[in-house]
């Protein structure tokens, strides 16, 4: 199909969508809800088709005037500027349909669940998981996110075994999926006396958040384990069985939560968490099917397998995919800094989009 018929395919829908929506036929509100994203993401791509054509009318004016024999000289210089300043105009408006129309991770308007387990390095690796988690908590914070801290596991020097949470607002997983792998940090350990540089790890995962209509989960493939939740060093906490533990006996997947009181609220928690993990599994399954990138694994947890790495001696930070440097390392880990990272990354991936339709 030629640009030209591409684009009039999208002018076409844009103004079907227009209709079907202002005619105040009754169609479900699920479908209601459809159509309306769609029209909101084809409308800027409708906007710069109407800029594009309007720029191809001002070039064939200029044109007219060159082809004139009659037109004074002056005039024809004129228009050969303006034809060289709209074809520079002309291009760029034509990069940005480019980019408009690129497909899409349907999962980027979802939420996110964001998931942070130390890897190499004892307990420092532990220490190291808690403040990754406070940075994602203050970058939430920073974009008017709400941070839904659905469950944490400590270490005996306040470290984190496991943290989970929830993170809800406007493309989370749009900005977040590429936070997914090893993050790699050196810095003396506050256990260290001889002030040594050590390095350690850290793994986040950062899955689009499931709705049930997006998983199915059949009550059969469940058994649910309940139980008395426990604190650091095995004390209870709780004198009622409150804590679940649900595992999806077809994927083998364990979920367990006790952070609640309630046995009710920590099963929903718990479903929230698996189904997340098992749409996240699905999508793998089909990514690596149509051998896409897999981004979604965080390997495991070696320093080696890095993404990223937070030197504090030197301030820095190094994301090892798009070879970039900031020495901002202090506002990255307060959130202010981070989508400095994200914007990069986000720039990167679609330039590779682009250059893989090209």
């Amino acid at each position: 199909m030629s640009l030209e018929a591409n684009l009039d395919q999208v002018l076409a829908r844009h103004r079907e969508l227009q209709a079907l929506l202002s005619s105040g036929t009754g169609f479900p509100m699920d479908e209601i809800a459809r159509m309306s994203r769609e029209l909101a993401e084809l409308t800027p791509v409708a906007d710069k088709i109407g800029e594009l054509r309007g720029l191809a009318r001002e070039m064939a004016d200029a044109r007219a005037i060159i082809e004139d024999s009659d037109e004074d000289p002056e005039m024809q210089a004129i228009a050969e500027a303006e034809i060289a300043e709209l074809a520079v105009r002309e291009a760029g408006v034509l990069r940005e349909i480019e980019r408009l129309l690129l497909p899409r991770d349907e999962a980027d308007s979802k939420n996110a669940i964001i998931e942070v387990r130390p890897g190499t390095g004892g307990e420092e690796a532990a220490l190291f998981a808690r403040d990754l988690f406070h940075m994602y908590q203050r970058f939430a914070g920073v974009h008017g996110w709400r941070f839904e801290i659905m469950q944490v596991s400590e270490t005996g020097m306040r470290g984190y075994r496991e943290a989970v949470a929830s993170v809800v607002g406007r493309s989370v997983f749009a900005r977040l999926k590429f936070e997914s792998g090893t993050h790699r940090v050196q810095r003396i350990p506050v256990t260290e006396s001889g002030g040594r540089i050590h390095t350690s790890a850290a793994t986040v995962a950062v899955l689009p958040e499931a709705e049930e209509v997006d998983v199915a989960i059949e009550d059969r493939d469940l058994r649910i384990d309940v139980f008395r939740a426990s604190g650091p060093g095995g004390q209870s906490v709780n004198t009622t069985d409150s804590a679940v533990r649900i595992t999806h006996l077809p994927s083998g997947l364990v979920v367990s939560q006790q952070d609640e009181k309630s046995q009710h609220k920590n099963r929903a928690k718990a479903m929230r968490i698996l189904r997340s993990r098992l749409f996240e599994a699905e999508r793998s399954r089909l990514d690596a099917e149509r051998a896409a990138e897999r981004r979604d694994q965080v390997g495991s947890g070696d320093r080696s397998e890095r993404v990223r790495t937070y030197n504090f001696p030197q301030g820095r930070v190094t994301d090892h995919r798009i070879n970039l440097t900031l020495y901002k390392l202090d506002r990255v880990m307060t959130g202010e800094a981070l989508d400095e990272i994200i914007d990069a990354l986000l720039a990167h991936d679609e330039a590779e989009r682009l250059a893989r339709l090209s």
